[in-house]
Parts: structure tokens; sequence; C-alpha cells
């Protein structure tokens, strides 16, 4: 018999730069799990992009359903599916992981995904700022870091320079510049 395994990461995410309740559960295989034979739970569940392909035929019905995606896998494997995800999450299996930053660009620029984007799993103030420039929207952070800290995260900058998911114009083609010297 399979077990399942859920596990609530957190009571509280940051949404649209506004600390929020998550009514959301990112949903993790065992060590000893498959992805065709787990039991997806009722309600609102965020499931691996690998439990999304090998039970789709079955999930596909549901309403509040969202997918994460681990740092090696591909955006583009969610293509012709995105629309049926309320949310989509790409996880940060420790600090030093940039992947997810490629994943979150991609699922923005190139496949048009204008859901909510959550970061999952390793997440930090430190990082959040840049997150957020290459589309990310929604941060699930790490259990044993203060919130309303890393909230602050999203404002460390005031300006910035190059065009990204948050400012589709570079710096030089946002200032007006006065006439000759």
């Amino acid at each position: 018999m399979t077990r399942r395994y859920i596990h609530r990461y957190f009571d509280m995410i940051i949404k649209n730069k506004t600390i929020t309740d998550d009514d959301w559960i990112v949903f993790r295989l065992g060590e000893n799990d498959t992805p065709e034979g787990v039991v997806v739970p009722l309600g609102k569940v965020i499931v691996p992009l690998k439990v999304w392909q090998a039970q789709r035929d079955v999930l596909q019905v549901r309403t509040e359903l969202g997918v994460w995606l681990a740092s090696d896998e591909r955006a583009e494997d969610l293509t012709g599916d995105l629309a049926r995800f309320s949310v989509v999450a790409v996880d940060f299996p420790k600090f030093a992981d940039g992947r997810g930053y490629s994943i979150a660009h991609h699922l923005r620029a190139r496949l048009g995904y204008t859901g909510e984007l959550r970061a999952i799993g390793d997440v930090l103030r430190d990082q959040m700022f840049y997150m957020q420039r290459v589309g990310f929207d929604a941060f699930a952070t790490r259990a044993d870091k203060d919130i309303r800290v890393a909230l602050n995260g999203l404002t460390d900058f005031s300006v910035t320079y190059q065009a990204s998911s948050d400012e589709k114009l570079p710096m030089f083609r946002r200032i007006q510049r006065g006439g000759g010297l």
C-alpha cells in the first residue's frame, strides 16, 4: 500500500506584497512513492509535475489544483496545460540553486502564464526582490524565517536598470533626457 505524504509547509505566505493565509497544501512524494501510485487528497493541492503527468486523466477534472516544478524540470512540460492551474509553484531545493529563476522567466515571458507563480522551498529574504523581477508574485518563505522580515526583501531596491517581468522597459527607455550639452 502506498503511503501518502502531505506536508503543509506554510500557514502564511507573501502574495502580491502582502502577508496572507495560505489555504493550499504542497503535496510531496515520499521516498518510496511513485507518481502513479499516490492518492492526491481533495481540496486545494499543489502537486509535483511528475504526479500531474502520471495522473493527468484523473486530475484534470479538478478545479482547485496547482502544480509545482522541481529545479531540474522544464516549464515547457506544462505547455497546453497552464490555464488549468490556479497556482504554479517552483521549488528552490537550496539557496544557491538559481534554476528556478529561469523556470519562472520561461513561464511568464515565453509561455504567457498569468496566474499565481509561487516560490517554495529554501526561499529567503535576500532572494525575493530578484524572484519578483522574474515573475514570482507569491512566496512561501522558509519556515525558520520571520515572514514579516522577509516581506521587506521585496522593496530592497527602489530603482531597477534592466527590463524584466516586473518592468518591461530598461532604465534608459524610462527616463526622459534633456536636450543637448
